[in-house]
């Protein structure tokens, strides 16, 4: 294996355990707050290797699997259990079972956040020069990377594709262009090709939006919004799946492994673009997992049974009607949903490592 494989490996581990980690943090301070015991809080998962500490009645164990943690709660499938999950109020059940999709939504939120922060935040109503062509008329005309384009021919520009509009209504006739370089204004005038050589545009520029540094509480909202598209991507798969928009491929299920794979293949691209530059790196990967994050939270949400998307479809009677489902037969639909999901991780696995997943 290279070098770069076992750091990637290294870094997914560390990743998603820290993601799984929170999780099982959500539940358990919040179950704690609501006054619910929990019996133990493992880091990794079980056999147990041994018992770190006890606090407030919970065992801390260190678990043979060194991936992720759970939190075992006292009386979880029995209602006759004083002080524990099944017997606690129907607000302290949906609270401490949202709390472990909450904390990973709210991660990825604050991942989207912090790469806004450091990349900046798009300036749409300004346009900046990013590249200029050898040899081009704005070359020529005295264009520098970095100007920002304040209007044409007096029209003032608020969007790049103002810029392409105007020169390709002035082909072969001169333009002046006002710029702000060095916070001082200056006209330049440039001629555009009708002709232009092949990749390039007429005056020879790529355009950009200029990037404003933000703090991290200024891009809050901003990775919020990106949490909801993510979220939005997902809800529309199935309708994308029956319209024919993808390939069923593109959407497959993904074990650990199959994630994995994903995660080393992108990781192996961005090296090449990274050239050492460690905060780039860590950008990088705290984008991933923010997706990654906000798959874990919405994912666990969903009403499937065992899952806790599965555990609060049975307190929404108990809230609208008053009545709560007996402990036998919801104690019964989780493991048979726990059962299949197992079944369905298992042949998920087996798929990733038979047919593993390349990005093109």
């Amino acid at each position: 294996m290279t070098n770069n494989f076992i750091l990637s490996l290294i870094e997914f581990i560390a990743a998603l355990s820290f993601l799984l980690l929170i999780h099982e943090l959500g539940h358990y301070f919040v179950g704690r707050l609501m006054g619910i015991q929990a019996e133990e809080f493992g880091f990794g998962y079980p056999p147990k290797l041994f018992k770190v500490f006890r606090w407030k009645e919970t065992d801390f164990t260190i678990n043979l699997i060194p991936f992720g943690a759970f939190v075992r709660f006292k009386g979880e499938e029995d209602p006759e259990v004083e002080g524990g999950l099944y017997a606690a109020n129907k607000w302290k059940r949906l609270a401490t079972l949202i709390a472990g999709p909450f904390m990973n939504i709210f991660a990825g939120i604050l991942l989207f956040s912090l790469v806004v922060s450091q990349s900046g935040i798009p300036q749409l109503d300004k346009v900046e020069i990013a590249a200029i062509a050898s040899n081009s008329p704005a070359e020529e005309a005295g264009f520098f990377e970095a100007d920002t384009i304040q209007s044409i021919n007096g029209i003032e520009i608020t969007e790049i594709v103002m810029v392409s509009t105007i020169v390709q209504e002035n082909l072969g006739e001169e333009i002046t262009f006002t710029i702000l370089r060095n916070d001082e204004s200056v006209n330049l005038t440039v001629t555009p090709r009708k002709d232009p050589p092949e990749g390039e545009g007429a005056i020879g520029i790529i355009m950009q939006n200029p990037t404003e540094k933000v703090g991290l509480l200024r891009s809050f909202p901003i990775g919020g919004k990106i949490a909801v598209e993510q979220v939005r991507q997902l809800l529309s798969i199935p309708g994308m799946l029956i319209k024919g928009e993808v390939d069923p491929e593109e959407t497959r299920m993904l074990s650990p492994k199959g994630i994995f794979d994903v995660y080393s293949q992108v990781r192996e691209k961005e090296r090449v673009y990274e050239e050492n530059n460690l905060s780039l790196t860590i950008m990088n990967i705290a984008w991933f997992f923010g997706i990654i994050s906000i798959s874990l939270g919405f994912s666990n949400l969903l009403p499937i049974p065992a899952l806790d998307g599965g555990r609060i479809i049975f307190i929404i009677p108990e809230i609208f009607l008053g009545k709560r489902v007996p402990a036998k037969y919801e104690n019964i639909i989780h493991l048979i949903g726990y059962s299949s999901l197992l079944m369905l991780m298992g042949y998920v696995f087996y798929q990733d490592i038979i047919n593993p997943i390349v990005i093109p």
